[in-house]
């Protein structure tokens, strides 16, 4: 998400934590555990975790390390959330290390004795003003930043890491008078709930559409050759990589997860190609 100062990035980020439903039993041990092995606090608490580290945490804490390895904050937020606020104060290295996770839902520390693997299935949400001052296209204050620093500190953000994320959001300021009625929390915390049933049954594993393997996905999930035809296209015309193709699939089968549906329909389709487009689209524009 970027956005000015006071637009509700955070505010969003605590939200989504909201509507995650509730750990398994077996998920609950595993995440008690990799917090035993950090020697980090936390009960046997069937709430997916919450983990917002600072903007000036190391590689290691992040991703984990020490003389003898132990989990970083993307393995505390395994079956939760990992919140990044202030994503363009972080170190390019920091951003770039979460491209590895972010793919196969483990971090992986390196060391001479050998690496360590922990579990690191996380739901990123990345939060970041458009410039420095954060006021850069805001309606309310002046940019006060040159072209050349705002770029400089937008150019942190990689192209990688924009390719594996859904979903690029560019907030604007909004009254709170102005905000309208929305579903609640428990309301959709039933509704992703639901989703997530469909997807283990599905799988026969506890898989989520965005971390099964891809051979097992191209195995269960069918789409018509008139939408594979379109998503092609769409991919082709918007210079989209191999791996934004495989997003967009995936997207709209959750899409259609959450909506019920037992196929994949053509709304749901229209519907992932648009958040895939606008993605790159909003990209785009922060780095003119």
């Amino acid at each position: 998400m970027s956005g000015p100062p006071g637009c509700g990035k955070s505010l969003f980020a605590k939200a989504f934590h909201t509507i995650l439903p509730d750990l398994t039993h077996d998920e609950v041990l595993e995440v008690y555990s990799i917090y035993q092995l950090a020697k980090q606090a936390r009960s046997l608490s069937d709430r997916p975790p919450f983990r917002s580290p600072h903007h000036s945490f190391s590689e290691g804490a992040i991703v984990g390390g020490g003389r003898y390895p132990k989990p970083g904050e993307m393995s505390l937020a395994h079956r939760g959330v990992l919140f990044l606020d202030e994503l363009g104060h972080f170190p390019r290295r920091v951003i770039d290390t979460l491209r590895q996770p972010l793919e196969s839902g483990f971090a992986v520390v390196n060391r001479v004795e050998g690496s360590d693997r922990f579990p690191a299935s996380i739901n990123l949400i990345a939060a970041t003003n458009p410039c420095p001052c954060g006021y850069y296209g805001a309606r309310e204050k002046y940019c006060v930043c040159s072209d050349k620093i705002r770029l400089k500190y937008m150019q942190k953000i990689t192209g990688p890491i924009i390719d594996r994320i859904d979903f690029v959001l560019a907030l604007k300021s909004q009254s709170v008078f102005e905000q309208g009625t929305s579903a609640t929390s428990e309301e959709l915390r039933e509704r992703v709930a639901a989703a997530r049933n469909r997807q283990r049954l599905r799988y026969g594993a506890n898989y989520t559409n965005a971390i099964v393997p891809v051979k097992m996905f191209e195995e269960t999930v069918s789409f018509s050759p008139e939408q594979l035809a379109r998503i092609e296209a769409a991919s082709f015309e918007e210079n989209l990589s191999s791996r934004s193709t495989l997003k967009i699939l995936r997207l709209a089968r959750t899409i259609a997860d959450v909506r019920n549906e037992d196929a994949v329909s053509d709304a749901a389709v229209d519907e992932a190609l648009k958040w895939k487009i606008s993605a790159s689209v909003a990209q785009n524009s922060l780095m003119r």
